[in-house]
């Protein structure tokens, strides 16, 4: 029997809501698994834009209206490419495929994204993974979880024995942000046990809420990428920042996500 979102008193608290938003966030999941499997051949950046809308419109048909029936009174960010502060009251960001691109391409490395933003705040977010069926949620003060079981973030207190990564720039990034992007990899591969570089972020993210990696960075990026994951790893009891070890918000030019005992050494070298 399919999962259908309902509105009920339960969804009227932000507990209540995050479960009705993961019922969504994973029908809409189960929809672009039925379109996975082959890759998908294009010969033009045209032909590459009309295949993510695809996937795009797919999962948005689901979310949409689902999120829309649990909130109308959030508004809807259109663009999950889009950056900075949003105006104040509540916002849906949602990002339908993220990992649109590893879709088209038959790679497993992709998940479906809801994130309710409240005056510029997280306050919850799904991230859901359709190839292994995996659901991770967070919620202001109630944790992060993986299918319902507690998240933490790992306890590593040694970069040099830490597992790192980062996230490739856009296509049309600006080329100062791409330098530095391709610098802070220089740096880390010194200072760091391993460094991963692929995307999306998101799932990166996830890694680091989990334990299983020891910190994420980026340069510029989109709220949709680093919202749910920002989430995730705070309620975990990791360390959000940007790379300069400032305080983190949308506006900010670079993101950093750490376990505690990392964090400063992961500024340093990002700061060199």
């Amino acid at each position: 029997m399919s999962e259908t979102p309902q509105t009920t008193d339960a969804a009227t608290s932000d507990a209540g809501l995050l479960d009705q938003t993961a019922v969504a966030v994973r029908a809409a999941g189960a929809a672009l698994r039925e379109r996975f499997g082959e890759v998908v051949r294009y010969e033009s950046r045209e032909e590459l834009m009309r295949a993510l809308a695809a996937n795009d419109d797919t999962a948005l048909e689901i979310l949409r209206p689902a999120l829309t029936r649990l909130r109308p009174q959030a508004r809807w960010v259109e663009d999950e490419l889009d950056g900075g502060a949003l105006p104040a009251g509540e916002w849906w960001v949602v990002d339908p495929a993220e990992g649109n691109v590893n879709h088209l391409h038959a790679l497993p490395e992709w998940a479906v994204t809801a994130t309710l933003v409240r005056d510029n705040q997280p306050v919850l977010a799904v991230v859901h993974l359709p190839l292994t069926g995996e659901t991770y949620t967070a919620r202001t003060g109630g944790g992060a979880h993986l299918d319902g079981r507690p998240l933490n973030v790992a306890a590593t207190a040694d970069l040099r024995l830490g597992i790192v990564a980062t996230s490739q720039a856009r296509p049309d990034e600006d080329e100062k942000v791409v330098r530095r992007i391709g610098s802070s990899i220089t740096a880390m591969l010194f200072d760091a046990l391993v460094v991963r570089t692929s995307v999306p972020a998101t799932l990166h993210l996830t890694n680091v809420a989990a334990g299983r990696t020891d910190g994420f960075w980026q340069f510029a990026g989109a709220r949709a990428d680093l919202l749910p994951g920002a989430l995730l790893v705070t309620e975990a009891g990791g360390r959000i920042s940007d790379a300069e070890g400032r305080p983190w918000t949308p506006q900010s030019e670079s993101f950093l996500a750490t376990a505690p005992g990392v964090h400063a050494q992961a500024v340093a070298t990002l700061s060199r």
